[in-house]
């Protein structure tokens, strides 16, 4: 390769030989590839992960309109979400769990829209007070994700979360979905009679006091966390929302890679204090 110089998002020797078979052949662009496929990877999870616009990626890439055209292909034929099924399955049977999922967790994030993202794809969360998109995923129950569904964020969670219950009931034998109380009420009825799908609403206790982690809920939690410390995804900067639902499955995609990767449990980054009392 002719990369004279590396990134902390880039993808480690382990991680390309996992993503590599994965990929289509080279011939699939119809044209001999100018470029080696693994900086065009590389080009791709250093947007996700620093939020930087696709024509100020750096010139150790190759060029940005090429990068570009690469991602745009793998996400409109499917390839991504092909990927990610894929690095689901490894990471379930690794933790000695079935290939597919029959269990999930469905949450909403409301993010802040960009001054790129139009106003027929956009609203206002009147509860969060945010101008932007909704996000809607279906995680399983070791936080992978399953779905994704971009909207305005005007939408309710009962209603808005439609679109993502009925893409997992398509995709994958998920049939039992927990979510929080925000998506009770009709919701509840339409997965069970249209797509057969228990929706169960985890409440919150009724003599709750301050922060409380709640079950099966927090898998999901978690999973938005990771996907916001991405700093493409702390905003939505996309102008379709087809493009804003790729970013988050390759930020996803980043994060299955070094799971599976990983020699040891992840650890917390200890915490710094000073000027500490002796």
């Amino acid at each position: 390769m002719d990369r004279v110089r590396w990134y902390p998002p880039d993808l480690t020797d382990a991680e390309w030989e996992i993503i590599e078979p994965m990929l289509p052949s080279p011939q699939w662009t119809g044209r001999p590839e100018k470029h080696a496929r693994r900086a065009i990877i590389d080009a791709i999870l250093y947007v996700v992960r620093t939020g930087c616009a696709w024509r100020y990626l750096p010139v150790d890439f190759p060029p940005w309109q090429t990068v570009y055209a690469h991602f745009t292909r793998l996400n409109s034929r499917g390839v991504t979400e092909r990927i990610l099924t894929e690095l689901r399955e490894q990471i379930r049977v690794a933790h000695g769990r079935e290939p597919e999922p029959t269990a999930g967790i469905i949450d909403s994030q409301s993010v802040k829209g960009a001054d790129t993202v139009p106003r027929a794809t956009r609203g206002y969360d009147a509860g969060k007070k945010i101008n932007g998109r909704k996000r809607f995923i279906v995680t399983d129950t070791l936080s992978l994700l399953v779905t994704v569904w971009v909207l305005a964020a005007s939408w309710q969670d009962r209603d808005g979360a439609k679109g993502a219950l009925l893409a997992t009931y398509a995709a994958t034998p998920i049939r039992h979905v927990f979510a929080d109380s925000g998506f009770a009420g009709r919701l509840v009825d339409w997965a069970r009679d249209l797509l057969r799908t228990t929706v169960e609403i985890v409440r919150k206790p009724a003599d709750q006091q301050g922060f409380v982690v709640h079950p099966r809920r927090w898998v999901v939690e978690r999973t938005l966390a990771w996907l916001t410390a991405h700093r493409r995804l702390a905003r939505d900067y996309e102008t379709h929302r087809a493009t804003s639902e790729a970013m988050i499955r390759w930020a996803a995609l980043g994060g299955m890679l070094r799971c599976l990767t990983r020699d040891e449990p992840a650890t917390r980054q200890q915490r710094l204090t000073f000027n500490t009392p002796d």
